[in-house]
Protein backbone atom coordinates (compact mmCIF):
# COMPACT_ATOMS: atom_id res chain seq x y z
CA UNK A 1 0.00 0.00 0.00
CA UNK A 2 1.52 3.35 -1.24
CA UNK A 3 -0.90 6.33 -0.77
CA UNK A 4 -0.58 9.74 0.08
CA UNK A 5 -3.12 11.20 2.90
CA UNK A 6 -3.19 14.54 4.57
CA UNK A 7 -2.92 14.45 7.90
CA UNK A 8 -5.76 17.05 9.20
CA UNK A 9 -3.18 18.59 12.27
CA UNK A 10 -0.68 21.36 12.92
CA UNK A 11 0.61 19.98 16.26
CA UNK A 12 4.29 18.69 15.15
CA UNK A 13 4.20 16.43 17.84
CA UNK A 14 1.20 14.62 16.80
CA UNK A 15 2.63 14.69 12.72
CA UNK A 16 5.58 12.97 14.01
CA UNK A 17 3.98 10.14 16.00
CA UNK A 18 1.68 9.26 12.94
CA UNK A 19 4.12 9.38 10.56
CA UNK A 20 6.46 7.02 12.93
CA UNK A 21 3.58 4.95 12.84
CA UNK A 22 2.28 5.01 8.97
CA UNK A 23 5.62 5.75 6.71
CA UNK A 24 7.10 2.50 7.46
CA UNK A 25 3.85 1.39 5.85
CA UNK A 26 3.75 2.78 2.79
CA UNK A 27 1.53 5.70 4.28
CA UNK A 28 2.90 9.54 2.95
CA UNK A 29 1.50 12.00 5.34
CA UNK A 30 1.28 15.40 3.64
CA UNK A 31 0.79 18.25 6.09
CA UNK A 32 -1.15 21.44 5.83
CA UNK A 33 2.01 23.62 5.50
CA UNK A 34 3.40 21.32 3.11
CA UNK A 35 -0.19 22.14 0.87
CA UNK A 36 0.19 26.17 1.84
CA UNK A 37 -3.07 25.51 3.04
CA UNK A 38 -4.56 26.87 6.39
CA UNK A 39 -8.39 25.41 7.35
CA UNK A 40 -9.78 26.06 11.01
CA UNK A 41 -12.14 23.28 11.76
CA UNK A 42 -14.04 24.44 14.48
CA UNK A 43 -14.76 21.18 16.94
CA UNK A 44 -17.98 21.23 18.13
CA UNK A 45 -18.39 17.61 18.49
CA UNK A 46 -19.32 16.38 21.77
CA UNK A 47 -17.40 13.04 21.57
CA UNK A 48 -13.46 12.67 20.30
CA UNK A 49 -14.60 10.68 17.28
CA UNK A 50 -17.21 13.42 16.71
CA UNK A 51 -14.51 15.87 16.44
CA UNK A 52 -12.09 13.55 14.25
CA UNK A 53 -14.81 13.16 11.79
CA UNK A 54 -15.20 16.78 11.30
CA UNK A 55 -11.75 17.55 10.72
CA UNK A 56 -11.79 14.87 8.60
CA UNK A 57 -14.40 15.37 6.47
CA UNK A 58 -13.35 19.24 5.82
CA UNK A 59 -9.90 18.91 4.68
CA UNK A 60 -10.68 15.65 2.74
CA UNK A 61 -13.00 17.97 0.94
CA UNK A 62 -10.55 20.75 0.64
CA UNK A 63 -7.52 18.72 -0.74
CA UNK A 64 -9.37 16.29 -2.71
CA UNK A 65 -6.97 13.89 -0.72
CA UNK A 66 -8.07 11.03 1.93
CA UNK A 67 -7.66 12.60 5.09
CA UNK A 68 -6.91 11.46 8.25
CA UNK A 69 -7.97 13.14 11.41
CA UNK A 70 -7.66 12.50 15.15
CA UNK A 71 -9.20 14.11 18.52
CA UNK A 72 -7.83 12.54 21.50
CA UNK A 73 -7.42 13.57 25.68
CA UNK A 74 -7.50 12.73 28.79
CA UNK A 75 -10.24 11.81 31.09
CA UNK A 76 -9.30 12.11 34.29
CA UNK A 77 -12.12 9.40 36.59
CA UNK A 78 -12.05 12.22 39.97
CA UNK A 79 -12.55 15.33 37.40
CA UNK A 80 -16.03 13.45 36.31
CA UNK A 81 -13.63 12.85 32.71
CA UNK A 82 -12.94 15.76 32.30
CA UNK A 83 -10.45 17.51 30.72
CA UNK A 84 -11.84 14.79 28.13
CA UNK A 85 -12.85 16.83 24.76
CA UNK A 86 -11.63 19.87 25.70
CA UNK A 87 -7.72 18.65 27.05
CA UNK A 88 -6.12 20.36 24.54
CA UNK A 89 -7.73 23.73 26.15
CA UNK A 90 -8.66 22.96 29.20
CA UNK A 91 -6.79 26.09 30.41
CA UNK A 92 -8.18 28.37 27.88
CA UNK A 93 -8.81 28.39 24.05
CA UNK A 94 -5.43 29.08 23.60
CA UNK A 95 -3.66 27.59 26.55
CA UNK A 96 -0.69 25.30 25.89
CA UNK A 97 0.82 22.31 27.55
CA UNK A 98 2.23 24.08 30.93
CA UNK A 99 -0.93 25.87 31.51
CA UNK A 100 -3.22 23.11 30.54
CA UNK A 101 -1.67 20.91 33.42
CA UNK A 102 -1.39 23.24 35.84
CA UNK A 103 -4.90 23.63 35.96
CA UNK A 104 -5.24 19.48 35.77
CA UNK A 105 -3.07 19.62 38.90
CA UNK A 106 -5.06 22.99 40.88
CA UNK A 107 -8.51 20.68 39.98
CA UNK A 108 -7.08 17.98 41.99
CA UNK A 109 -5.74 19.32 44.57
CA UNK A 110 -8.54 21.41 45.30
CA UNK A 111 -10.38 17.85 45.61
CA UNK A 112 -7.72 17.19 48.26
CA UNK A 113 -5.71 14.71 45.58
CA UNK A 114 -2.27 13.61 44.48
CA UNK A 115 -3.97 11.68 41.85
CA UNK A 116 -6.53 9.77 39.95
CA UNK A 117 -7.12 6.79 37.78
CA UNK A 118 -7.18 8.01 33.90
CA UNK A 119 -6.79 6.90 30.70
CA UNK A 120 -6.15 8.66 27.21
CA UNK A 121 -8.52 7.96 24.55
CA UNK A 122 -8.03 8.76 20.59
CA UNK A 123 -10.73 8.68 18.20
CA UNK A 124 -9.34 8.57 14.42
CA UNK A 125 -11.13 9.08 11.02
CA UNK A 126 -9.85 8.13 7.42
CA UNK A 127 -12.18 10.01 4.68
CA UNK A 128 -11.63 8.54 1.59
CA UNK A 129 -14.26 9.42 -0.97
CA UNK A 130 -12.80 6.89 -2.99
CA UNK A 131 -14.12 4.41 -0.68
CA UNK A 132 -17.79 3.26 0.30
CA UNK A 133 -18.18 4.21 3.02
CA UNK A 134 -15.95 6.90 2.68
CA UNK A 135 -15.36 6.90 6.49
CA UNK A 136 -13.45 4.76 8.40
CA UNK A 137 -13.46 5.33 12.18
CA UNK A 138 -11.21 3.53 14.71
CA UNK A 139 -10.40 4.43 18.51
CA UNK A 140 -7.61 3.55 21.42
CA UNK A 141 -7.52 3.46 25.00
CA UNK A 142 -4.40 3.76 27.31
CA UNK A 143 -5.21 3.27 31.00
CA UNK A 144 -2.91 4.36 33.54
CA UNK A 145 -3.16 7.43 36.79
CA UNK A 146 -2.72 10.69 36.69
CA UNK A 147 -0.03 12.52 39.58
CA UNK A 148 0.29 16.31 40.51
CA UNK A 149 4.00 16.15 40.32
CA UNK A 150 5.56 15.83 37.20
CA UNK A 151 8.65 13.48 35.61
CA UNK A 152 10.33 13.25 32.35
CA UNK A 153 10.90 15.11 29.15
CA UNK A 154 9.43 13.21 26.23
CA UNK A 155 6.10 13.38 24.87
CA UNK A 156 4.07 15.98 25.20
CA UNK A 157 0.81 17.53 26.56
CA UNK A 158 -0.37 15.31 29.55
CA UNK A 159 2.57 13.00 29.69
CA UNK A 160 4.89 14.18 31.99
CA UNK A 161 1.83 13.59 34.93
CA UNK A 162 0.36 10.51 33.20
CA UNK A 163 1.90 7.11 35.05
CA UNK A 164 1.92 4.16 33.64
CA UNK A 165 1.33 0.59 35.25
CA UNK A 166 5.40 -0.19 35.21
CA UNK A 167 5.62 3.28 37.44
CA UNK A 168 6.90 5.21 34.88
CA UNK A 169 5.73 8.45 33.45
CA UNK A 170 4.71 8.42 30.39
CA UNK A 171 7.36 11.58 29.36
CA UNK A 172 10.29 8.91 30.62
CA UNK A 173 8.87 6.47 28.05
CA UNK A 174 10.89 6.29 24.55
CA UNK A 175 9.05 6.95 21.60
CA UNK A 176 9.21 3.70 19.88
CA UNK A 177 8.42 2.18 23.71
CA UNK A 178 5.16 4.77 23.73
CA UNK A 179 4.10 4.43 19.85
CA UNK A 180 3.81 0.36 20.45
CA UNK A 181 1.29 0.86 23.46
CA UNK A 182 -0.28 4.73 23.07
CA UNK A 183 -4.04 4.96 22.90
CA UNK A 184 -3.05 6.71 18.94
CA UNK A 185 -0.68 3.78 18.11
CA UNK A 186 -3.68 1.73 19.37
CA UNK A 187 -5.90 3.62 17.07
CA UNK A 188 -3.35 3.65 14.15
CA UNK A 189 -2.87 0.19 13.89
CA UNK A 190 -6.55 -0.33 13.95
CA UNK A 191 -6.86 1.82 10.86
CA UNK A 192 -4.29 0.12 8.83
CA UNK A 193 -6.31 -3.66 10.51
CA UNK A 194 -9.55 -1.84 9.12
CA UNK A 195 -8.23 -0.68 5.60
CA UNK A 196 -6.57 -4.23 4.70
Amino acid sequence: MSQRWVIASSNHHKVKEFQQILEPLGVHLVTPSELNLSLEVEETGETFAANAELKARAWAAATGLPAVADDSGLEIDALGGAPGVYSARYAGPLAGDSANNARMVRDLQALGLTGSTARYRCAIALVDTTRTPDLVMVDGCLEGHVVTSAAGAGGFGYDPYFVMPDGRHLAQWTADEKNAVSHRGQALRALLKALA
